[in-house]
């Protein structure tokens, strides 16, 4: 099969021809249609996450088919492969609904092999059957930025008036939901950048501005979804008294220092770690009936370095999907 692979960090991947895997016990084999690049798989890239197995076949939004019969699953049934691929079920994180926390978890594209490829085996435990209001493409997204972007609206609690950092690919689609929920959605993007604000627009914020500096008026809770420390406090600022800041990415650079008043209040600064299967059983029902929409840009397997290149220089509207 052709996979992209990672032999070390910050180098291209390479395309190369590996042998498709074949699957253990509680696994399932899936033919890969499509696989949506993350910022995460970036992070794993650019060697900003330390401990990828090496080599690797990155990617964990994962849309494809059932190859072969296996205990839930039938051939030829769509599927699709989340960034939570392993957890050991005993330890107290996972007795208490809190599998995302596992000491102990694996993660697919980076302690298992990804979707970067023409076949991936998975923990059919951890897999999910796709909605049919999708085709491959648009669903991909929703597997880690639908994912996650879901976790850490949950974080905000019922606030109204709700600040997005980092116009991406989760801050698209969360917004989309937070207006289903009747909130109201403010957008931060990159001073400067016009398309940024301008797709935060078109897809439903009603003001979008400068990350850094206020919003028009207070809000009741921030979701920061670049990669930037100085954002926390910027979102401290902006957030009312017992106003909650969420953290959703997994990688952010330092958060510089700030005076103490700027927690004060009752406000909380919280993070996001990874996802647990309730979580996608429950944006997955959700997602069509709003319905989500994901904008993508499309691809080819072998252009896997071309689309991590325009995610790491923002140049990317959406989500990167490849065809695989």
């Amino acid at each position: 099969m052709r996979a992209m692979v990672l032999e070390r960090a910050r180098e291209p991947l390479r395309l190369v021809d590996l042998p498709a895997p074949e699957p253990g016990p509680g696994q399932v084999a899936i033919e890969v249609s499509a696989c949506a690049v993350c910022r995460t798989d970036l992070h794993i890239v650019d060697g900003e996450l330390t401990r990828p197995k090496l080599p690797l076949v990155p990617g964990h939004q994962i849309a494809g088919r059932v190859a072969r019969a296996s205990e839930r699953f039938e051939p030829g049934q769509r599927v699709g492969v989340p960034w939570l691929g392993w957890t050991d079920g005993t330890c107290r994180y996972c007795r208490s609904g809190r599998e995302n926390l596992c000491d102990e978890a694996g993660f697919t594209g980076y302690d298992i092999d990804g979707g970067y490829a023409e076949h991936v085996v998975a923990d059919e435990r951890f897999c999910f059957p796709l909605p049919d209001a999708y085709d491959d493409v648009q669903v991909a997204p929703l597997l880690c930025a639908g994912l996650i972007g879901y976790r850490t609206l949950r974080f905000a609690g019922d606030a109204e008036r709700l600040g997005i950092y980092g116009f991406g690919a989760a801050a698209s689609i969360v917004a989309q939901v937070a207006i289903h929920q009747g909130r109201r959605v403010f957008a931060f993007t990159r001073a400067g950048d016009e398309e940024a604000r301008r797709f935060a627009l078109d897809t439903g914020a009603e003001w979008a501005g400068d990350s850094l500096g206020p919003p028009p008026e207070e809000l009741d809770a921030a979701l920061i979804f670049a990669p930037v420390g100085a954002l926390v406090p910027a979102a401290l600022r902006a957030v009312a008294k017992g106003g909650t800041v969420v953290c959703g990415g997994i990688h952010m650079t330092d958060i510089p220092t700030m005076p103490y008043e700027l927690l004060w209040g009752e406000r909380v600064v919280r993070s996001v770690a990874n996802l647990t299967r309730a979580d996608a059983e429950e944006f997955l029902k959700l997602a069509p009936r709003i319905p989500v929409r994901a904008q993508v840009e499309t691809f080819r397997l072998e252009q896997a370095n071309e689309a991590l290149d325009r995610l790491r220089g923002g140049s990317l509207r959406g989500s990167a999907v490849l065809l695989v």
